[in-house]
């Protein structure tokens, strides 16, 4: 399905039952309603981000419910597509945390293959419609892939923003893992915690201290 090692690390989900008999349940949803991301793109995040090259997990919601917005990656928006709110601000941390200026393009597709796992928890959406696939069934998936990714020898850094994300903070309970966790880059909650937490700094200087190739946040 992904063509990579979580063909491998996820075969017994991909060929339970129950994990068909879901996708059954979202392909009902984009025949009936417009929803996003487009159907091909649902795992993009395990696409471009192999379970051995993760490095760094940042925890979406669900997509952009915006036309065009969404494209299978927490946060990120297709070339051309007005930088969300949520994005702006995470770009105005990265510049005060590491002084990288990111332009006009929120595709961070340069970030997964840096080995980034922009991973939604939820990852399908209708159009015009927050979290209303939030009941689908999709947690079952992504809530087991990060106990996975908690079974990794390798350290890995998890991003938690906001406490949606927080929530998952129960299933991370392997020491060698560093936890960054703030309030969300959201307009309505990034003054009370986000600004000012640099989580890129962070999450870096873990990965250099254990000899793990550090992320170019450059786009």
């Amino acid at each position: 399905m992904i063509g990579n090692d979580w063909d491998i690390v996820l075969s017994s989900v991909w060929k339970s039952n129950g994990f068909h008999k879901f996708m059954d349940v979202v392909k009902k949803e984009y025949n009936t309603y417009t929803c996003y991301p487009k159907y091909e793109n649902i795992f993009t995040a395990l696409k471009q981000t192999s379970y051995k090259d993760t490095k760094i997990v940042i925890l979406g919601q669900d997509p952009y419910h915006g036309e065009g917005e969404a494209h299978g990656l927490s946060f990120s928006v297709q070339k051309g597509i007005k930088l969300p709110p949520s994005l702006q601000n995470i770009f105005k941390e990265l510049y005060d945390d590491l002084g990288i200026q990111n332009g006009e393009c929120g595709d961070l597709t340069p970030w997964a293959k840096e080995g980034v796992l922009l991973l939604n928890s939820v990852l399908s959406v209708r159009k015009d419609s927050p979290a209303s696939h939030k009941d689908l069934g999709w947690q079952l998936l992504t809530d087991h892939i990060i106990k996975l990714l908690n079974l990794k020898e390798e350290p890995v850094v998890f991003i938690l923003w906001g406490n949606f994300a927080r929530e998952k903070k129960k299933y991370i309970t392997n020491p060698k893992h560093l936890i960054i966790e703030s309030a969300h880059p959201s307009p309505f909650s990034a003054r009370y915690g986000f600004f000012g937490s640099r989580p890129f700094s962070k999450a870096n200087n873990f990965l250099k201290a254990h000899n793990i190739k550090e992320v170019n946040f450059k786009l």
